[in-house]
């Protein structure tokens, strides 16, 4: 894992009368345990990764509740799940990352809507819109009006996201719907504290198992002829149900102003933003409370129609702040007072960019033009337009004098056993010419940024394979995809792999297996050597193409990059027909040092010996030439002034940083460099053979030393010694 949260779980055991401290995650946590949850799933993804990590993490104490986890293979399992409430009156929760998890598990979605729920349904999303998201730029909200699944957007406060989320259980069994609780970054990991209530077990749970299935009721399935009275009973029953039970739990809510002629409207995940914004501009305070009247909307669909009606009445305008396109609630707003022959001037997208994140600057700049085209009574609209511009233009005398940063795009980590590869396909393709890659979702999509820049298209998580189906057929070269082991067990199996066989296309699948899921936290997967509970899943990639009929199949050490460039030659230049799987195999660095740290620290206090090995450029023997950087882009691999006064220009250099991988001296030697990479292994608890060694090979340095004219720096006794290889 990422990180454990073994001792913050700990607090999901406190009840009545204690008061919780934590992040917004671990609240949601608790809400859940609090709403008498019998069953917890999901498929992991930003910005919501941790919550399936902290529910692993607490799986004992959710085995005392009877509570069910299951870590789903991918979103469209973990929605599966939920039919489990479709006839029981089992609570159940299932989370994924926003729009793209939502896509996958699309089908399951509509099937769960249509029949209904009799128990709560929650699917909890990590809404990942914004600059900072990973992932394609759309809202969840279209799939909420689509399948008519109430969608809930709490204000980042925790005692609201958990009365919303215990809230939202009941307004799903109210009425019969699945609800959809959407938590974007700063509800996350916003931190406070609420007051506890006891955990409770679900009406029916692993302790308390349910005797049988009830009676059978076709009405249940969703499934022709029903289908088509369930669509009714989706508009004429389930939707007044729920925004009767909204509108009498007032789970949106109204904070007051005076200035009354005016109004916002707000999603309730982007209140603090507006409240922030509103304070600088000297109409709200720290607390949240503010001059000009907000309407939160912690259910952002349905809108309850006489809520909006209330709200907008007595004023002459209200701005509506919905983060993305469409403006589906501002739209849906517009229409209702249109209804009720209310006036109000609606104003949202225009004074509010179409789309993009409202960062606070964005806020700033859309608040003070409202109010300038509002004009309320009460303020001086100019002046606060005035305040805005000089707040977010402002730039500090420092930052101003440096000019804009250079860009910084994101990388591999150090050590990555992926980046390889690609040192790997520069080189080959240096020597066959260009070929058509295929990308995927996951740490390899660096592999689209400098300095590999290699990747054609990326069409989904474990799509890449699949998307190159039309490309090979139409090229005189054979395309080349990328594939995560997580991608292939999430989806690449059987939309890559399978309709590839079957079709009998040719091309080249490279599956880069580094054992977890990396990208989202190191979390295990069918292919794990171990998972959550120690044990193997057993489960092999190798043995699963080959068991499909992959007759081609190589499994390479991915640090290897002579053997890898080797490899890819031949799966490229062969005439055998047929897909062609090159398995890189290597173990993800970040999770191999956090595992080799806690073993060596162990070894250390038992005075054992601890080795490890570090690389650096002998300065003498650099060329300068830098071909080294360009084709592995490791982060500790840079530059340097040279030590000698007759060459200008600068030479590689190794900083601390390096884990010792050896993709620098691999790269140098498939590439025919200069031989200037050395290998140092660095001893610690010494034996006395290793200062044996150490002081011998220092008498020898010293005599070739002397022999070329140089005089040896001499050996000194160190409690770590540095043999060089």
């Amino acid at each position: 894992m990422e990180r454990s949260f073994k001792k913050e779980v700990e607090a999901l055991r406190l009840g009545d009368g204690d008061t919780f401290h934590g992040e917004g995650i671990l609240a949601v946590t608790k809400a859940l345990l609090q709403s008498g949850v019998s069953y917890v799933g999901g498929y992991q993804g930003a910005p919501v990764s941790h919550l399936l990590d902290v529910l692993v993490d607490a799986e004992d104490m959710m085995a005392e509740l009877g509570v069910h986890l299951e870590t789903c293979s991918n979103e469209a399992s973990a929605a599966a799940m939920l039919g489990a409430s479709i006839n029981y009156p089992l609570r159940g929760a299932v989370t994924w990352k926003s729009i793209v998890g939502t896509n996958v598990a699309a089908d399951a979605l509509s099937n769960l809507s249509s029949p209904g729920v009799l128990g709560g349904a929650m699917i909890i999303l990590g809404e990942d819109y914004g600059e900072g998201a990973s992932v394609i730029q759309e809202r969840s909200y279209a799939y909420a009006l689509k399948s008519s699944m109430w969608l809930l957007d709490p204000r980042p406060d925790l005692p609201t996201i958990v009365r919303t989320v215990e809230l939202g259980f009941d307004l799903s069994e109210a009425s019969h719907a699945p609800v959809m609780l959407e938590l974007r970054i700063r509800a996350c990991h916003a931190t406070g504290e609420f007051a506890a209530r006891n955990n409770r077990k679900g009406v029916a749970s692993g302790l308390d198992k349910i005797d049988g299935p009830p009676r059978f009721n076709y009405d249940r399935l969703a499934h022709p002829p029903v289908i088509y009275k369930q669509e009714k009973l989706k508009v004429e029953e389930r939707m007044p149900a729920a925004r009767a039970f909204i509108a009498k739990h007032k789970m949106n809510e109204t904070i007051d102003g005076d200035l009354s002629d005016i109004g916002i409207v707000v999603m309730g995940g982007l209140t603090n933003s507006v409240l922030r914004a509103l304070e600088r501009l000297g109409l709200a305070d720290v607390f949240g409370a503010s001059r000009i009247p907000i309407k939160v909307l912690n259910v952002v669909y349905p809108l309850v129609p006489d809520e909006i009606r209330e709200f907008c009445a007595s004023k002459r305008s209200v701005l509506v702040v919905e983060e993305g396109h469409p403006d589906y609630i501002e739209q849906a707003i517009n229409v209702e007072l249109r209804r009720a022959d209310i006036q109000t001037k609606i104003y949202g997208k225009g004074p509010l960019p179409q789309s993009g994140e409202y960062t606070s600057e964005v806020l700033l700049e859309g608040l003070a033009a409202y109010l300038q085209a509002a004009r309320p009574a009460g303020i001086d609209a100019d002046a606060i337009a005035e305040q805005a511009r000089g707040l977010y233009g402002h730039k500090p005398k420092a930052a101003a004098a440096l000019g804009p940063l250079p860009p910084r795009p994101p990388s591999f980590c150090t050590g990555c056993p992926e980046r390889p590869v690609f040192s790997a396909l520069k080189l080959v393709q240096r020597e066959l010419g260009p070929a058509h890659i295929s990308a995927d979702i996951g740490c390899h999509a660096f592999g689209t940024l400098p300095p590999f820049s290699m990747g054609n298209s990326i069409l989904g998580y474990g799509m890449s394979l699949a998307s190159a189906a039309a490309v090979g057929p139409n090229m005189t070269e054979r395309s080349i995809s990328i594939m995560g082991d997580g991608g292939f067990w999430h989806n690449g199996l059987i939309t890559g792999v399978a309709s590839n066989l079957f079709n009998k296309g040719d091309g080249v699948l490279i599956v880069m297996q580094n054992g977890y899921t990396s990208a989202t936290g190191q979390q295990f997967m069918p292919s794990s050597l171990s998972n959550r509970d120690g044990a193997a899943p057993g489960m092999d990639i190798e043995k699963t193409l080959r068991s499909m009929g992959v007759k081609w199949l190589r499994k390479v050490r991915t640090y290897g990059v002579a053997n890898m460039t080797k490899t890819l030659k031949e799966a490229m230049k062969t005439a055998e027909k047929g897909l062609k799987v090159i398995i890189a195999d290597g173990e993800c660095q970040l999770a191999r040092q956090r595992r080799v740290r806690a073993e060596d620290a162990i070894k250390l206090k038992q005075g054992q010996r601890v080795t490890h090995a570090r690389y650096g450029v002998d300065d003498e023997i650099c060329t300068g030439d830098h071909s080294c950087i360009r084709l592995s882009g490791c982060p500790s691999l840079t530059v340097k002034p040279s030590p000698d006064p007759l060459r200008t220009d600068p030479v590689a250099n190794v900083v601390d940083s390096c884990v010792g991988c050896g993709l620098c001296g691999e790269v140098a030697h498939a590439a025919v460099l200069c031989p200037s990479f050395y290998r140092a292994e660095i001893v610690r608890n010494a034996t006395a053979w290793d200062r044996f060694l150490f002081r011998f090979r220092q008498t020898v340095i010293g005599w070739l030393g002397g022999y070329n004219g140089k005089t040896a720096p001499a050996a000194e006794p160190l409690p770590e010694l540095k043999a060089a290889a």
